[in-house]
């Protein structure tokens, strides 16, 4: 079996062979951090965006959904704070000339050490089935030890982030004895802050021209819209306002393929409600987030919720839902209560009233927000490399395919004829038209029917329909299910009733 590092490069190749994802500007060399969505990719990623429309605004009669425009009012940064904080801590290596985030290296210490410790659980295990209990124990008081370190390490670096105690983060990298990956040497530089946002200009001559920004986040373009909203969709206390769009960070350090990039996108949603019931809905959308997340059926311990011990000045509670990539547990979705400090902030700046009148209390106030976030790049990397499985077959031969989850999969049912004579080909047409109004299907006639299976698993194909003779004879298919790839004779008529998503 694979370890971690090659099976995550495996799934990338993967996502390249078969048309998920390519690396952007790739005939020119590239362009690091940038990745363009294939011809599969871009049908699952549609997916998963209409699978999470569907949760947020259809099934919620007190969420509608907007649109902002990536280009914003450069006050709207400034109130937001990120013209000012919305920074990253960097560092250089004098030898390599290499830059780093100071973050990124002390977290990629801290899983180091936990990459120790899930060894080590694994030596616990076979030396407690062996019944050596003196190595068993042993074993054990190292797992302890190593969890002694991290829980000081993070301790530290947490409080060192909190303060933005540059002078700290240097000295905790050089205590840990990190190392610039390239040259091997701990020859760093001081930590400087860099700004994280894309500058641009506006207008149409240099000399008279604006500096603004392309978006680093798309909640602002919710805050601002918030009257709007409120008043054109004749809202009520509480009620949540949805988006779907890219943002745009200049990440220094980007890595991991999709999960973390310099252009993204987000789905994220801002819930108002009344000001001392923010706790109780924050409850709620913890829960609910956590639940759409495992309807998909991604078995429940690859989530895990991580409570923020420090939090954001502006916040009072705060949770990751975490997914355990291939390269360890990261953050996939995050879930804040904000209190009112972005409305406030934009009431400051604008200088207009963004308030809610509630009829029930007879007061005017401005509205606590409960932000829900999820990376629709980072959520397709998670059901992208939780699918991938490399299985053996009875036959000795390995078996790709991606176990999508059928609502997910960017092609439903994929319609083939097992040979390209008899009258198979046109018949296989009229079943291929039949299901198109339906679900996105996809023809296949070239190479030997096994053949064509395999490619279909490769791509996450729940459904397979062979047209052969006996089709001719009496309407009836062979439907293939991918994952436990039995095979069942139906009627054409009764094809849209067995295809399951």
């Amino acid at each position: 079996m694979a370890n971690n590092e090659e099976l995550f490069k495996q799934i990338i190749s993967h996502a390249k062979e078969y048309g998920f994802i390519f690396p952007s500007s790739e005939i020119y060399d590239g362009l690091s951090a940038v990745y363009d969505y294939g011809e599969y990719g871009v049908e699952l990623k549609n997916n998963i965006k209409q699978y999470w429309w569907k949760a947020m605004v259809q099934y919620h009669e007190n969420i509608v959904g907007i649109d902002s425009a990536i280009f914003m009012h450069p006050t709207i940064w400034k109130a937001s704070g990120h013209v000012d904080a919305f920074n990253d801590p960097l560092i250089d290596n004098k030898d390599s000339k290499k830059r780093y985030r100071a973050d990124v290296l002390i977290e990629d210490h801290i899983q180091k050490i936990e990459d120790k410790i899930n060894k080590e659980v694994e030596k616990a295990k076979k030396r407690f089935e062996n019944f050596d209990e003196d190595l068993y124990r042993k074993t054990n008081q190292r797992v302890v030890e190593y969890q002694q370190k991290i829980d000081d390490i993070t301790a530290r670096y947490a409080d060192l982030m909190n303060r933005t105690d540059l002078a700290g983060l240097k000295a905790l990298i050089e205590e840990l004895g990190i190392v610039c990956p390239i040259s091997g040497t701990k020859n760093w530089t001081d930590v400087r802050q860099f700004n994280l946002m894309f500058a641009t200009q506006m207008g149409s001559v240099a000399e008279g021209a604006d500096t603004i920004y392309l978006r680093p986040e798309t909640a602002q373009g919710i805050f601002v819209n918030f009257l709007n909203v409120y008043k054109t969709g004749r809202m009520k206390i509480p009620f949540g306002i949805a988006q779907i769009g890219k943002a745009f960070r200049n990440e220094i350090v980007a890595r991991q393929f999709i999960f973390r990039m310099r252009e993204f996108e987000q789905m994220e949603m801002q819930f108002f409600v009344r000001p001392g019931e923010e706790l109780k809905w924050f409850d709620y959308w913890k829960q609910t987030r956590i639940k759409w997340h495992q309807d998909l059926g991604i078995a429940p311990e690859n989530y895990r919720f991580h409570d923020h011990e420090k939090l954001a000045h502006y916040a009072n509670a705060a949770t990751d839902i975490e997914f355990k990539f291939p390269f360890g547990f990261k953050e996939l979705e995050g879930i804040h209560s904000r209190t009112d400090f972005d409305l406030s902030q934009h009431e400051k700046y604008s200088g207009k009233k963004l308030r809610f009148f509630d009829p029930e209390t007879n007061e005017s106030y401005v509205p606590y927000v409960i932000e829900t976030s999820i990376g629709v790049d980072r959520m397709f990397l998670a059901v992208f490399s939780h699918a991938y499985t490399e299985e053996k077959l009875e036959d000795g031969s390995t078996r790709v395919v991606l176990r999508l989850p059928a609502k997910l999969a960017p092609i439903k049912a994929a319609v083939l004829p097992l040979v390209k004579k008899d009258g198979l080909p046109e018949k296989a047409r009229e079943v291929m038209d039949m299901l198109k109004p339906y679900m996105m299907c996809q023809y296949d006639e070239k190479d030997a029917i096994g053949r064509r299976y395999r490619r279909q698993d490769a791509i996450g194909t729940p459904y397979c329909i062979t047209i052969d003779n006996q089709t001719m004879e009496n309407n009836t298919v062979t439907i293939r299910e991918r994952d436990s790839m039995e095979q069942k004779r139906v009627p054409i008529k009764e094809l849209l009733s067995d295809i399951v998503f």
